[in-house]
């Protein structure tokens, strides 16, 4: 059995492969860079062979390290399920850790916990709110059991599903059409790459101003707080309507965004986890006609 040493080791390892950058690994994993090169170091004489090699241009993987890579992985996908298996297989009596993305805390989070509590009574839950590329790296190393996000960050250890859609639309305190729209007071959404990619094509108008915010409560804080314009989700929307904050700029079209499951590849046929992403599935809309399985080699985040 590998120790906890060992492990830090495989994923400073596997986390450079993603970043190829000591400093910006060293940053994910809240280290000083020096620690990352004595880890490197460590597992280098370990293995008896150079992995990384450094240059003016950046790191990159040398031959053996490129071997060593998908090893490394096995090695810590098998650590973690020998930790899963210790766990009740009905994933009774333990705490199912669950990443949400920061704007759906406020979307029927009750309703959801109520969903989950009914299909597991005896299961402690532990939400933690965060984005999406966190969320994935704390799939892949185990920090976290599932996640519902916007963005997807493909790598080999990670499987996703599409849940649903969120409806976001534009808000204004000065106007109900686009023409009234002051550009110096809008706020520009970015919730999002799909979301912000949506926006400049159907508005690219207002696809470069002085303002961006990156979540929806942020937004609406703003909004009553200032005037101007943005897009928010629509039950975000009914509410500000309702308080007489802003109307609806009748002639913005809605932007959807599409909501996400995601967990670690060893768990994907485990019958408790097909029952919280069919939960999810209940929750963020009606299960898509085909689902397909998102897998590819891992990106920089």
């Amino acid at each position: 059995m590998l120790s906890d040493m060992q492990i830090e080791l495989i994923d400073t390892f596997l986390d450079l492969c993603e970043t190829k950058s000591f400093n910006q690994t060293a940053e994910r994993l809240g280290v000083t860079q020096s620690t990352i090169s004595g880890r490197v170091k460590s597992l280098e004489r370990a293995v008896g062979v150079r992995l990384f090699r450094r240059s003016r241009s950046g790191t990159a993987l040398t031959t053996q390290g490129l071997r060593f890579e998908p090893h490394a992985r096995s090695l810590r996908h098998d650590w973690i399920t020998a930790l899963n298996a210790t766990r009740d297989t009905a994933m009774a009596g333990v705490t199912i850790r669950i990443g949400l993305q920061h704007d759906l805390m406020g979307v029927n989070i009750k309703q959801l916990v109520g969903r989950l509590r009914a299909m597991l009574p005896d299961t402690a839950l532990l939400f933690e709110t965060d984005y999406s590329a966190q969320m994935c790296s704390d799939l892949t190393s185990g920090r976290q059991d599932i996640a519902i996000l916007y963005s997807p960050v493909m790598q080999p250890d990670l499987y996703f599903e599409t849940l649903g859609e969120l409806r976001f639309v534009m808000v204004s305190t000065e106007s109900d059409t686009l023409k009234g729209i002051n550009k110096q007071n809008y706020i520009l959404a970015n919730y999002s790459a799909a979301f912000a990619h949506a926006h400049a094509a159907l508005l690219p108008d207002l696809a470069h101003v002085s303002l961006s915010i990156g979540q929806n409560a942020a937004m609406v804080d703003l909004l009553t707080s200032l005037s101007g314009s943005a897009y928010v989700l629509a039950h975000s929307a009914k509410g500000l309507v309702a308080a007489g904050e802003c109307q609806i700029v009748q002639d913005a079209p809605p932007i959807t965004q599409t909501v996400f499951v995601g967990l670690n590849v060893r768990n994907r046929h485990r019958a408790a986890y097909r029952k919280l992403i069919k939960a999810l599935h209940e929750q963020y809309g009606p299960a898509p006609s085909l689902r397909t399985r998102e897998r590819a080699r891992p990106q920089e985040s």
